[in-house]
């Protein structure tokens, strides 16, 4: 008999019987084989995410590297800083959690939802930022309402602290949150969205030494996303220590001594070209941008019309007005044109064809060699000289001492002024040269155009016989363990030749400016440092006739009308150390404006040197 036939004379239940019991036999062995599956064969994955779930890898900010001056005083830091967080992916309703977030930290719902939105960037598995920078009391706030928050964290993070405020931002620059542009170029490489990046000066120059190494923690939270507890943590790696040439307690008597006005001032190690100060103003608080600057703070910074944000030892180009008289002075010399025994008869206005180009000194300086065309700044003296010399000749020897083209400044930026000559004018305006423009170019006016660090480096190099440095501004930049990984040597870029007679006529020149009646630098005199220099007004506008001249309701020329003030010095002038260039925007005069600024800086120096050399004693 077959098993069909069998089959068939079985009772009804226990065909059922048989059925269901085969079919319950296949179940078992179906869930059978997925319980294998998931336990032996798929083990690892389930179990990683199940870690998954219960962890969280939170990144630790690397705190980026102090900067310090040339004596080991601290310039740039770092301080902690509360910041509020959510992980999104622990949130159900996000409209409830913001809401009462915005009540705790009392901020507008609007501004946490748009940081929401902003955060969709960022990995799922990133912390969101909400709120930084915060005071402690919120932070405690948000802690003890931990509960009824679900994925939201207080995290502590490294933000860079600029101990000497607006001093020397221009120099230092400021951080920012590093862009799409600079996340998708491959020097940016090991950065993630929400970083803050260098976005100026030494900052972004130096960011690869300067930035460190993000450590992490591992936590345990719970189904809500609360911290239970700390696993694992790798601390982060500071940034490199980065020392500057630059002397804090100068820096602080350039900043003093500059107030409220608007320009710039260098000084300058004569030997070495180390930068010793430098201030550009009006400045900026970098502290702004370390913790996110407002819209509205932005917008009064970039409508500025004193242009605070630009670095005006670098960019600000200004026709350099008298101080170039040193450079048509020294070429005079070199040429056989105009020794220190050449004199020249003023009489408050020199002619050439149509034209007539007057003195400062509208009674006229009389019989004038050069150390009186110096030391009273006869503009006559040069208009010859200059005109007899010809512009070819002096923009070469202008272009020697560093005018004219960028320094060498190491952070970028620089601007190359304009130094003139026939081949200039014909490449730029298709224009011949005339013999008026050359009368202008030799007292520093007309096309000419120089940066306060370009007046510096001539000034140095007036001092030191004519080697024209690179300005250094790092000493050296150290690991933690003290080993170096950057220090520039002094670079010497060239040698300017005069003779023993031509130098030491300048200098005689230059030290009467400051030391003899009648110099128009007489305010910078010291009673225990012999000072050289020059003093400086070159025009902002094309000088009108008495009569026409623009004045205010107060009978004044108007603020944005008036010339600047210069003034470039060096000293002692017998074994120079130091020297300085000052522009004051809109100073009217040399001596009285810019000249204060550079005798303080420079007393503050040799004050400094004094007290260390009794201290060493």
């Amino acid at each position: 008999m077959g098993l069909d036939a069998r089959w068939t004379e079985l009772p009804s239940v226990q065909r059922r019987f048989l059925l269901f019991s085969a079919a319950a036999a296949v179940i078992f062995l179906m869930l059978g084989l997925r319980l294998w599956y998931l336990q032996i064969i798929n083990h690892e994955d389930y179990q990683e995410r199940s870690v998954r779930n219960r962890t969280r890898v939170l990144p630790l900010e690397a705190p980026r590297g102090p900067v310090f001056d040339r004596n080991g005083q601290l310039l740039v830091d770092n301080r902690p800083s509360f910041q509020i967080s959510v992980m999104r992916q622990d949130v159900e309703d996000q409209q409830a959690l913001l809401q009462r977030l915005a009540e705790l930290l009392e901020i507008d719902l609007p501004v946490l939802e748009e940081r929401w939105r902003e955060g969709r960037r960022f990995p799922i598995y990133r912390p969101v930022p909400l709120a930084t920078d915060v005071s402690r009391d919120l932070m405690e706030r948000i802690q003890e309402h931990g509960v009824e928050l679900p994925g939201v964290l207080t995290e502590v993070r490294p933000v860079r602290d600029y101990l000497e405020k607006g001093s020397a931002a221009h120099l230092v620059g400021y951080l920012g949150e590093i862009t799409e542009a600079e996340l998708i170029d491959d020097s940016f490489g090991s950065y993630q969205a929400g970083d803050y990046v260098g976005k100026i000066a030494l900052e972004k120059t130096f960011e690869p030494y300067l930035k460190g190494e993000k450590g992490r923690r591992l936590v345990e939270v719970d189904v809500k996303g609360k911290l239970l507890r700390q696993l694992q943590m790798e601390s982060a790696r500071p940034g490199n220590k980065l020392y500057l040439t630059l002397d804090r307690e100068l820096q602080r008597a350039a900043d003093q001594a500059f107030g409220d006005q608007s320009g710039a001032a260098i000084a300058l190690d004569v030997k070495t070209g180390d930068i010793l100060a430098m201030v550009s103003r009006p400045t900026f608080d970098p502290a702004l941008f370390a913790r996110g600057i407002a819209s509205d703070e932005w917008k009064g910074l970039l409508n500025d019309s004193r242009h605070p944000l630009q670095n005006k030892v670098i960019a600000g180009q200004y026709p350099p007005g008298s101080t170039f008289k040193m450079v048509v002075a020294l070429a005079a010399q070199r040429e056989g044109i105009a020794g220190s025994h050449r004199e020249i008869y003023c009489n408050g206005a020199f002619k050439i064809g149509g034209m007539r180009f007057r003195c400062w000194k509208k009674s006229g300086h009389g019989l004038t060699d050069l150390k009186k065309a110096l030391r009273e700044s006869c503009d006559v003296w040069f208009y010859q000289v200059g005109l007899e010399l010809g512009i070819d000749k002096l923009s070469v020897a202008a272009k020697e001492f560093g005018l004219g083209a960028p320094v060498g400044y190491p952070l970028p930026g620089e601007k190359r002024g304009i130094i003139p000559s026939r081949e200039w004018k014909r490449a730029r305006y298709n224009l011949p040269w005339y013999a008026g423009e050359t009368v202008n170019a030799s007292i520093g006016q007309g096309f000419v155009l120089s940066t306060p660090m370009q007046l510096a480096v001539m000034t140095a190099a007036m001092a030191n016989g004519g080697k024209v440095l690179t300005p250094q501004l790092i000493e050296r930049i150290e690991d933690w363990q003290g080993n170096v990984l950057l220090q520039p040597e002094t670079e010497v870029v060239r040698q300017v030749d005069y003779s023993a007679a031509a130098w030491k006529a300048i200098q005689r020149g230059l030290v009467a400016v400051v030391n003899e009646p009648r110099g128009t630098g007489q305010i910078a005199k010291l009673g225990n440092v012999l000072v050289a220099g020059k003093t400086g007004t070159s025009q902002v506008v094309r000088r009108k006739s008495d009569e026409e001249e623009e004045l205010d309701e107060e009978g004044d020329v108007p603020y944005r009308f008036r010339p600047h003030a210069l003034f470039v010095a060096y000293a002692p002038a017998e074994e120079p150390k130091i020297a300085v260039a000052v522009v004051v925007e809109h100073g009217q005069h040399g001596g009285s404006a810019a000249g204060p600024v550079a005798k303080m800086i420079i007393e503050q120096y040799f004050s400094q040197q004094q007290d260390r050399q009794k201290e060493g004693s």
